[in-house]
């Protein structure tokens, strides 16, 4: 009886350490995730975000968090008004993204592969949830881990997530005559395991 309950443990080890293999986390310091603003019909500007968590389950269920009072768009009071006037982030602190990815294409990459995967991503921001189509390129890297980027940006309307009358502020307190509303979104993330 004692050695079944030590073949038991030992199986329950061996389950959980493949779950833990499988499972990656997402590394902040090596990632980032930029959006490009388009002001007076011609200036373009690009923004990112310093806050970055998520991770990637046994499952596949991939998910990242954006805290958008994080938004860096290297002027500091432009970064207090987007907080303040678009994002809301007293309200809404967070943007959330996730998707379903094929673990076992995840799994099997080796280091310099590259994979392109379709992918359909739920954006949860400013209290409105949309899916979006997206290509990703998925590169290993050493160590079992990946680097997810856009294959090409994702074209973002500020109208699908209630951010239009952010936006109308913006233009009204920089006295501008336009800020577009479709906004072009790239990202490259590393997840570690």
């Amino acid at each position: 009886m004692m050695q079944f309950k030590k073949l038991c443990f030992l199986l329950a080890l061996l389950l959980l350490t493949a779950t833990a293999q499988a499972q990656y986390e997402l590394d902040n310091a090596g990632s980032s995730l930029n959006f490009i603003s388009v002001k007076k019909n011609k200036v373009g500007e690009v923004h990112t975000f310093k806050q970055l968590s998520g991770s990637i389950s046994s499952e596949g269920l991939a998910k990242v968090t954006i805290e958008l009072a994080s938004v860096d768009s290297s002027i500091a009071i432009r970064n207090e008004r987007l907080k303040s006037m678009l994002f809301e982030t007293d309200i809404f602190p967070t943007a959330n993204v996730s998707a379903m990815l094929d673990v076992s294409q995840l799994e099997g990459i080796q280091a310099g592969q590259v994979l392109f995967i379709p992918a359909e991503l739920t954006l949860d921001l400013h209290g409105k949830s949309k899916v979006i189509e997206a290509n990703l390129q998925v590169i290993g890297l050493i160590e079992g881990a990946l680097l997810v980027s856009t294959a090409k940006p994702i074209m973002l309307n500020a109208f699908d997530f209630g951010l239009d009358e952010g936006i109308t502020k913006l233009v009204e307190v920089a006295k501008l005559p336009s800020i577009s509303t479709a906004v072009p979104v790239s990202f490259s993330l590393i997840f570690k395991r």
